[in-house]
């Protein structure tokens, strides 16, 4: 089952509250939701159980977007570590408020190697994993290194699927917006959709089709890739065409609209595809 929903609290809810989110989520037709923890963790261990319980009640999905303030490729060691307790931290609070995939931006290259700097994300990934272990939440959470906006950013699709098929628990965040922006333009085809379903197929089966992790949003971009989301009705991409491959390919899972709209995206990528 493919659900869709937003990043973060619709802009709609009355009480900018989580668990409220989730009832607004339910109510609009949606059906997950990504806890916002980019700037902080800011579900308390006092809220985890209400929203929780209201997950549970809600049927509502919840994945979330890990710290902002993450790079597993710092020089400075006390960043890294820092890096890796932020991402331990986020999947830690979205385990015990019973959500399943944690996306993040991993690394900046930092003109070092692209073979450092892979080394460098699976150390951290790896890191983090262990510190779940250590809490009994070892396999409870899917680690997501999303596809990053700029090429200066670790994380095209190739490192994503070869890193998902080195490490256990690990799979890409799809950020197809990203991809259209970190290449000034491309990635913006049926030919090229269909490309990219076969090599996420090709690389780690039918089943991470079957458990997708995907963002959404129009996209401004140049040379230099992202500049910033935009609403898809304001942006040239052609998310239509992207919905009817989805639809061709049976792909399941998660997909969160970032645009600035959030909900309203959200529900019209819904309708669309409930169409097609």
């Amino acid at each position: 089952m493919l659900l869709f929903g937003t990043a973060g609290i619709p802009i709609s809810t009355e009480r900018p509250d989580t668990v409220e989110g989730i009832k607004r989520v339910k109510a609009l037709g949606l059906g997950c939701m990504e806890l916002e923890f980019v700037r902080n963790v800011n579900v308390s261990a006092e809220k985890i159980p209400g929203v929780r319980k209201a997950t549970e009640e809600n049927g509502i999905a919840l994945t979330a977007h890990g710290s902002y303030y993450i790079n597993l490729n710092a020089h400075d060691e006390e960043t890294r570590r820092a890096s890796v307790k932020r991402l331990y931290s986020g999947a830690k609070t979205l385990a015990m408020c019973g959500g399943k995939s944690i996306v993040f931006h991993a690394a900046y290259y930092l003109k070092d190697s692209p073979a450092h700097v892979y080394g460098m994300v699976k150390k951290g990934i790896a890191e983090a994993q262990e510190m779940l272990k250590s809490d009994g939440l070892s396999g409870k959470v899917t680690i997501r290194p999303e596809i990053s906006g700029k090429p200066v950013q670790f994380g095209n699709l190739g490192e994503l699927i070869r890193v998902s098929q080195e490490m256990e628990g690990v799979l890409p965040c799809i950020d197809f917006a990203h991809m259209h922006a970190r290449t000034n333009g491309k990635n913006n085809t049926p030919g090229e959709f269909r490309g990219i379903m076969e090599m996420i197929e090709n690389g780690l089966g039918n089943e991470a089709l079957k458990n997708m992790h995907i963002h959404m949003s129009g996209i401004n971009y140049g040379e230099k890739g992202e500049k910033n989301h935009l609403t898809l009705g304001e942006s040239d991409f052609r998310y239509k065409e992207l919905l009817a491959v989805w639809k061709e390919f049976g792909i399941g899972g998660y997909v969160i609209s970032e645009s600035p709209n959030i909900e309203e995206d959200a529900l019209r990528m819904k309708k669309y595809y409930d169409g097609l």
